[in-house]
């Protein structure tokens, strides 16, 4: 089949690679142009940009994937069937269409759940046991389209954003490769999706991030757990933002202060923080300008005391 491919972050890759080994026809990659990035902000090239320069691909980077000329060019690679991981832009049902067997996406979550940019943070943030990828039929409005494919995976109680992040790509690409099989041989039954089990998953930033001390442990820990690496969770400390990693929810304890004081800063027992009706221990911090480490080497160089309280 002849394959238009659409993404951008590390996440889409895996796909991009299983659509080519199985021998698809990637007639051309639409990925975001670069963007400055890291301390120097300088250009850098989308993961998936980079995958495709090293498998000798066409690439095309339009600031907007849209108008009669974008249209034009991507018609003239005559593919089959765009695909889409990740891309990052809501395509116009003109773009959409193109492809005489129309677009379908990737998406990493059991829809109707979790419609939107960050279904996995929010999959950990709201404390959920099982999640999964989709492959459906896309539509104009967001993630909404007929399902073709799924497949269920539980989420580990300790796992971050970061590793399910991980594993749902590898098995996101292994469901692509197997809804496209069925597509081919004619074998899908496109399920439309019911409106009324609809959740959303908005996109996180640094505002989304901050560390609301007020709620029960668990929900904190999962909280932390949901913003890991990026954006990272994180709470001021005497002014200073601080990142936080590697929660873990400790119910039993009964904190005498208010949410979000440090109970304990120990360089032995780590770095225990009050919330309500229990406590969270913070396995690893990053403080503003450094790198990310374990909390008790930041205790022992006094980055943080006992009765101090996070905001």
């Amino acid at each position: 089949m002849k394959i238009l491919f659409w993404g951008t972050p590390e996440f889409a890759v895996p796909s991009l690679r299983a659509l080519s080994e199985e021998g698809h026809d990637i007639v051309g990659v639409v990925t975001q142009p670069d963007r400055p990035a890291g301390r120097g902000r300088e250009l850098r090239a989308s993961a998936v940009k980079t995958e495709t320069l090293d498998q000798s691909l066409r690439v095309l980077e339009p600031e907007s994937a849209r108008g009669d000329d974008f249209v034009q060019e991507i018609a003239g690679l005559r593919a089959d069937l765009s695909v889409v991981v990740a891309y990052g832009q809501i395509l116009s049902r003109e773009v959409l269409d193109v492809p005489a067997l129309g677009s379908v996406n990737l998406h990493a979550s059991l829809l109707p759940a979790l419609r939107g940019a960050a279904p996995i943070n929010w999959s950990i943030i709201r404390g959920d046991t099982v999640t999964g990828v989709t492959v459906m039929r896309m539509v104009e409005q967001m993630d909404a389209g007929p399902i073709l494919f799924q497949t269920k995976e539980p989420i580990d109680p300790e796992e971050t954003a970061g590793d399910l992040r991980m594993r749902l790509s590898e098995i996101g690409a292994e469901a692509l490769v197997e809804a496209l099989v069925l597509l081919e041989a004619g074998m899908i039954e496109e399920l439309e999706q019911d409106e009324s089990r609809a959740t959303y998953a908005p996109k996180v930033d640094r505002a989304t991030a901050r560390v609301d001390w007020a709620g029960e442990p668990v929900a904190v820990s999962n909280f932390i757990r949901g913003m890991d690496a990026v954006p990272g969770a994180w709470s001021e400390l005497e002014g200073h933002p601080v990142k936080l990693f590697r929660p873990e929810a400790d119910p039993k304890v009964v904190p005498e202060a208010r949410p979000g004081t440090i109970l304990e800063a120990d360089r032995d027992v780590g770095l225990l923080v009050a919330t309500v009706e229990g406590a969270v221990r913070i396995g690893e911090v990053q403080p503003p300008g450094k790198q990310r480490m374990d909390s008790s080497a930041w205790i022992l160089g006094r980055g943080a005391t006992a009765g101090q309280r996070f905001e």
